[in-house]
């Protein structure tokens, strides 16, 4: 994990003290990713291929609350989690290592941990994944217990007790117990919700209605209608971060801009991801946009570097930046991410950001033109940083302080 890393809240000033102590809230399934890097070539049957790098990280949804958590956000994830030593490894690495909040999470007996093995070479990745649906968690009785229910930890980092208030790892209340996920969602500056055809979460319109900005993320859409309106809780985004392909797809259309003017029709505001040639806005309110290059760096391994960008647009969305200031911040956590293997461990930190600006700005021929896209970065950061580079994730599981 991110060490060393300078106590920066980029909500700081807008704070006040009725505000939820939740800033973004996010739900979704768990992986233990095991990463696989320096192949030279795909693997091929019948052979053995041995690889330069590996690592193991919390994947899935936790790529995601990792790199808000980072970046100095107050994090809510509500996961489920195997009773396995892969789910207590998840649920440690998150809790305990990132500071994220799981008092909405819950561990599953006899229920073992969902496994991505991903594969990066090439500039691309291939994964294999193993896992099957979580149950739906048990139902709360009139005491407050929940049958069944068992925890992992506590922010404590005691064993045995969920972070729900008041619930033992043997589900006997011992005092109030809190609101239950996902009929009950906390209450949250923002959240982040997975859309998908024709399935609606009862939680993201509840979470929109007590005040919660919502951005919401898509995948492919595997029944190929690519209809707009077969997303429902699209209604409730602030806004909709699709990448090109997907976003021409929704629109019809054959541009990635245009996809994303027209998207700006149906939410606030439409961001285009477009790959190598960086990200595209649209503010469908005020009818502003913003285009931002990527930038060019040497990459490891890609896996998790949307979840990034979405978690540096969600900070600086919250922040109130310019829709510029908010594209450039996301396409370069998302760049500097990209340089370390695994999903949640890559994410960078203020420590990371920091040494990347001062080390861009002692680089030989460097554009001013580009360096001045991010001197909103001055009045966020220390006056100094650790040196370049900052090695941020640890290569397996197990290992003891």
């Amino acid at each position: 994990m991110s060490t060393d890393t300078p106590g920066i809240d980029p909500l700081e000033a807008l704070r006040a003290p009725r505000d939820p102590a939740c800033d973004v809230f996010l739900t979704g399934p768990v992986f233990l990713d095991i990463i696989f890097t320096g192949l030279d070539s795909a693997p091929v049957r019948g052979t053995e291929s041995w690889a330069r790098g590996m690592g193991s990280s919390p994947g899935g949804v936790a790529n995601m609350a990792t790199a808000l958590a980072r970046l100095g956000l107050h994090t809510s994830l509500a996961a489920a989690f195997g009773d396995d030593h892969y789910g207590e490894y998840c649920w440690d690495a998150l809790e305990q290592g990132e500071g994220i909040d799981l008092s909405m999470s819950h561990t599953v007996p006899g229920w073992h941990s969902s496994v991505t093995v991903s594969m990066a070479y090439e500039g691309e990745r291939t994964m294999v994944s193993h896992g099957h649906e979580a149950p739906a968690p048990a139902p709360v009785d009139g005491t407050g217990s929940r049958a069944g229910a068992t925890g992992t930890g506590t922010s404590t980092g005691t064993t045995g007790t969920t972070g729900t208030t008041g619930t033992t790892g043997n589900g006997t209340s011992t005092g109030a117990a809190a609101p239950v996920f996902p009929q009950c969602p906390p209450r949250a500056r923002a959240a982040i919700a997975s859309l998908a055809p024709g399935r609606s979460e009862p939680w993201v319109a509840t979470a929109a209605r007590d005040g919660a900005l919502v951005f919401g993320d898509v995948g492919w859409d595997e029944t190929g209608r690519w209809d707009l309106d077969a997303l429902p809780d699209l209604a409730h985004c602030e806004a909709f971060l699709p990448n090109a392909e997907e976003a021409m797809r929704y629109t019809r259309t054959d541009c990635p801009r245009a996809a994303a003017h027209a998207l700006a029709e149906r939410v606030p505001l439409a961001v285009v991801t477009l790959g190598a040639e960086g990200a595209y806005a649209v503010d469908g309110r005020t009818g502003t946009a913003a285009a931002v290059p990527a930038i060019e760096v040497e990459a490891l391994d890609p896996t998790g570097a949307g979840d990034v960008f979405v978690a540096g647009f969600v900070t600086g969305t919250l922040a109130d930046w310019p829709l510029a200031d908010r594209l450039a911040f996301a396409g370069l956590t998302a760049a500097l991410s990209v340089q370390e293997f695994g999903g949640s461990l890559s994410a960078p930190g203020w420590a990371e950001i920091a040494a990347w600006w001062q080390l861009i700005r002692t680089c030989d021929r460097q554009d001013p033109a580009a360096l001045e896209r991010y001197a909103f970065l001055d009045d966020l950061l220390p006056a100094t940083a650790r040196a370049w580079p900052l090695r941020r994730a640890v290569p397996t599981i197990g290992f003891r302080q």
